[in-house]
């Protein structure tokens, strides 16, 4: 037998000894019948592979085991596809000579062929003792064909379920590869874009011509977007490999005039936009400065994109007892249920909100820093008026 050969009867041993119902249904055709050897084996027209065995005359056979298929009645069953079934070899007219009987010494015996659903033969549901039984009577041989017809559903049940094991192992194998480049890319991406940063800072100092100055200053903004974005996907990627979105965690009394900063350098991004604050200035809390500015900066954004642009936006940052609560609101159409509950899925964008911009990683990172804190984001929108709430415990 080849290697390729011998692979697949391991194979269908394997799938045979993967389904649990298996030594139960053994167990039943046994009790049903009163034959004390009871198998599924593996057949073909060169061999016979035992897949499971219920044993109780101590015959020998274990899964894997092999007999010659020539010496089997299952060849004839193999040949013809259709079930053979003996009461009694010795009042049998077409077995009492058959030599098979005097090989293994048995008197009644049956053998039920067993299809898959795409019509592969797959092997036999077989038994024998050596004491005659009855077996022919209609009810029996129901049952014996409704037993293979279940082996069959099961083994297709089985074939199905690790295909699609192994399709989501694969896809997991393959988002997994696509993060981890996506990650190393942002991660080269970052020292060219810094060069390109400083290049335009330096150039914007030294350059007196205002359309080349006007040219310098739309470079340098793009550059800050590209940034934004590599740091959006790198962040992202550290998220959905287990790493989490990396914090720097320490007590810092100036968080007010952080976020405050944050705040201004939108106002000049966007000079047409009314951006009104109430922050507290004294904030002091244990966090990640640079992330909560992270965090106000991308819903400010995300308030900027998708709010009327008519509308005054309000941020507003205080202590609420135990709480740091901060929140940004904008006026505009109100959010669906079914559209706040999607928001911080990554790479998710609304077709139906105009000027999206970006990865649809903003909110995500949002959720994923909220978390970090051991905080949460929250979102209302009604009466025309959307709220983002975020709070975290301010000891």
């Amino acid at each position: 037998m080849g290697d390729g050969v011998l692979g697949d009867v391991l194979t269908h041993v394997s799938e045979i000894q993967g389904i649990g119902a298996v030594p139960r249904i053994l167990e039943t055709v046994a009790a049903m019948t009163g034959l004390r050897f009871v198998a599924i084996a593996h057949v073909t027209d060169v061999s016979w592979t035992a897949c499971a065995v219920h044993d109780r005359l101590d015959f020998g056979l274990r899964p894997g085991d092999t007999l010659d298929v020539d010496t089997t009645i299952c060849s004839e069953v193999h040949a013809t596809r259709q079930p053979v079934i003996i009461d009694s070899v010795r009042h049998s007219e077409r077995y009492r000579e058959h030599y098979t009987p005097r090989i293994y010494g048995f008197q009644s015996y049956f053998s039920i062929p067993i299809f898959r659903p795409d019509g592969f033969y797959f092997g036999t549901l077989c038994g024998l003792d050596p004491e005659a039984a009855r077996l022919t009577d209609g009810p029996t041989v129901s049952a014996l064909s409704l037993f293979a017809e279940l082996i069959s559903n099961q083994l297709e049940s089985e074939r199905s379920l690790r295909a699609a094991r192994t399709a989501l192992f694969s896809e997991r194998e393959t988002a997994e590869l696509r993060e981890q480049f996506i990650a190393v890319l942002g991660h080269d991406l970052r020292t060219p874009l810094g060069a390109i940063l400083s290049g335009s800072e330096i150039l914007g100092r030294r350059v007196e011509d205002a359309g080349a100055r006007q040219l310098v200053e739309r470079i340098r903004r793009s550059a800050r977007r590209m940034a934004a974005l590599v740091d959006d996907v790198v962040d992202f990627t550290r998220g959905r490999m287990g790493a989490g979105i990396a914090l720097d965690l320490h007590e810092r009394d100036d968080i007010g005039i952080v976020l405050e900063q944050v705040v201004d350098e939108l106002r000049g991004v966007y000079p047409g936009r009314q951006l009104d604050t109430a922050i507290d200035t004294r904030l002091a809390l244990r966090c990640d400065p640079q992330r909560l500015a992270q965090l106000l900066s991308n819903l400010l954004k995300n308030a900027l994109v998708h709010g009327n642009p008519q509308r005054p936006i309000t941020v507003t940052g205080a202590l609420d007892g135990p709480s740091f609560i901060l929140r940004v609101t904008n006026e505009g159409p109100d959010l669906s249920p079914a559209m706040i509950g999607q928001l911080f899925k990554p790479y998710w964008r609304a077709s139906s909100r105009a000027g999206s911009e970006g990865l649809g990683l903003g909110l995500y990172i949002v959720d994923q820093i909220a978390a970090g804190h051991g905080g949460a984001i929250r979102v209302t929108s009604a009466e025309g008026r959307t709220s983002f709430t975020f709070s975290m415990p301010a000891g």
